[in-house]
């Protein structure tokens, strides 16, 4: 079985330049690809936060790295969405989401440009939304404007909350031992597993 720290293990095996990368790409493919649904981009850009606390790589160039891959990410999902239209929303992959597609779109329609900054922060809504609001016809320039802030204030408070965490586990190996903080990380891991399921369960209904 697979501990909370075997995997930190296996991330700082990496050198940083390739910790970039892949945290980059995962949060580039949940936003561009509408890869949410299976590529966790939150959980990756909050695992680079913790290299970060580890020392690993720079909190700074993590927080800068996940901003630009979400403000990126989410323009290329816009350009897909206003080259496909209508037939974005008829693919196969969406059949079993169409009651949430329809709550995002009516999000869109009542919220316009604000509704890219708060999709944000859900599951669901942050996959979709550039493409709802380039097959919409949103203008560019208010997509990008609201992007960009939700991007990064997104982008921020992910990253330094994974820094946050990932420095609590060190003061708990510290004054506990690593035994103890495995338990406690891997509670946390647990809840926060509970909560994305409910929340889920929530968007879903």
């Amino acid at each position: 079985m697979v501990t909370v720290q075997d995997m930190m293990i296996g991330i700082l095996d990496q050198p940083a330049w390739l910790v970039y990368l892949i945290v980059a790409a995962v949060v580039f493919a949940e936003d561009a690809f509408f890869a949410g649904f299976v590529i966790p981009g939150e959980t990756a850009a909050i695992l680079g936060g913790v290299t970060a606390s580890l020392g690993h790589t720079s909190l700074a160039w993590m927080i800068l790295v996940v901003c630009a891959a979400a403000i990126l990410g989410d323009s290329v999902g816009y350009e897909v969405g206003r080259t496909l239209g209508a037939r974005l929303l008829r693919h196969r992959a969406l059949e079993r989401h169409g009651h949430r597609v329809e709550k995002a779109q009516d999000f869109l329609r009542r919220r316009g440009g604000s509704a890219v900054f708060l999709g944000r922060w859900t599951a669901f809504f942050r996959a979709m939304m550039p493409a709802l609001a380039g097959s919409a016809r949103m203008p560019y320039g208010t997509f990008l404007a609201w992007n960009a802030v939700g991007g990064i204030a997104w982008g921020a408070t992910v990253v330094i909350a994974g820094n946050l965490a990932g420095r609590s586990y060190e003061k708990v190996a510290h004054y506990l031992g690593s035994g103890a903080a495995i338990v406690v990380a891997a509670v946390v891991v647990g809840a926060l597993i509970v909560w994305h399921f409910r929340r889920e369960r929530a968007e879903a209904g």
